[in-house]
């Protein structure tokens, strides 16, 4: 397994990425309207073209707004995550300082065997880690399933439309993160539609999990499970039930970020 800092914590990053954080409130703050379609972004000369170009901003009530520059988007950010879960929800789980940086590398981590503890843009969740038995025969204690619900509750009541406009209208800094990570012909959506596919493909494993212990951390005694993404193993180590429900809201986060490729087929 990974260690305690991480464990529970790239569950949540899809969410991030959106415009979302830990616990929803109610707000009356006005929100940015949904977003719609229109024409996609002209693809880098000489690069990849865009399969899912997102939908204009246009219309929205944060198009209107200024967009700052990627060094000084922390604050803003914070208070549009504000506007949709509370500000102090954002102070407790977000983390204070290059947030759409530390989103763009760990979204394109998950895919990956090993996600990068230090750039995670959330706290960890509480509780730790638990498992039954020693370190050659052990099982995943269900104990740890229940470390979720509280986030999977919230994640649960959280409007993806409303996220995805946030998302939309902060999406150019998005876009230069991803570029300056290393991708300078890449489309940061097709990436975050990639990764999400990649969620939706965690198997369920029936039965209980059994680990081993190597050295410090617990890991997958299954050589296939523990071969699959570092995303796909925290799903899993969420416990069926949770993982569904995370599914099926990354499965409404991707009809909102695929929305502009509809008008392009």
């Amino acid at each position: 397994m990974v260690n305690k800092p991480i464990v529970g914590v790239a569950a949540l990053i899809f969410v991030l990425a959106a415009g979302g954080v830990y616990y929803l409130k109610s707000r009356n703050v006005p929100l940015p309207a949904a977003p719609g379609a229109a024409p996609s972004p002209a693809p880098a000369a000489g690069g990849p073209s865009i399969a899912h170009p997102l939908p204009d901003a246009s219309g929205n009530a944060a198009a209107s707004a200024p967009l700052p520059d990627l060094s000084n988007s922390d604050p803003p950010l914070r208070d549009a995550l504000a506007q949709l879960a509370g500000a102090d929800a954002v102070k407790d789980y977000l983390v204070p300082e290059d947030v759409i940086r530390k989103m763009v590398v760990t979204i394109d981590n998950l895919p990956r065997q090993k996600v990068a503890v230090d750039k995670r843009p959330v706290n960890a969740v509480a509780g730790s880690f638990a498992a039954d038995g020693d370190e050659l025969q052990a099982t995943l204690n269900q104990r740890n399933f229940e470390r979720y619900k509280p986030l999977v509750a919230a994640i649960r009541k959280l409007d993806v439309q409303q996220l995805g406009a946030v998302y939309i209208h902060f999406y150019p800094l998005f876009q230069q993160s991803y570029q300056n990570l290393g991708y300078p012909n890449g489309y940061f959506n097709d990436r975050l539609v990639e990764v999400i596919d990649v969620m939706l493909a965690t198997p369920e494993p029936k039965g209980p999990i059994r680990l081993v212990r190597p050295n410090v951390m617990y890991t997958f005694a299954d050589a296939a499970l523990e071969a699959r993404p570092a995303g796909q193993k925290l799903l899993i180590r969420m416990g069926p039930d949770n993982a569904q429900a995370i599914k099926a809201k990354l499965t409404e986060l991707r009809s909102v970020i695929t929305a502009g490729s509809l008008k392009h087929q």
